[in-house]
């Protein structure tokens, strides 16, 4: 279970998000399993994916990615 303390400084974590853009559309970052394969036009993507989160220290501003699910 994750905490919602800060591992560096105790404080209290807030939960969002960074934007990853592709082709200027914002969208969420992703987690892929396995390594990357890369494609004629960049890396060959697979279908299944988890959508990053991204929790910050309001008090230190430590950045903690999560990829739920």
């Amino acid at each position: 279970m994750r905490s919602n303390s800060c591992p560096k400084c105790q404080g209290s974590m807030a939960e969002g998000y960074v934007p990853h853009e592709r082709s200027n559309m914002p969208g969420l970052g992703r987690w892929y399993r396995g390594a990357a394969v890369k494609g004629w036009f960049g890396l060959k993507l697979p279908k299944t994916y988890v959508e990053i989160t991204t929790s910050r220290c309001q008090r230190c501003g430590f950045l903690e990615s999560y990829a739920k699910g």
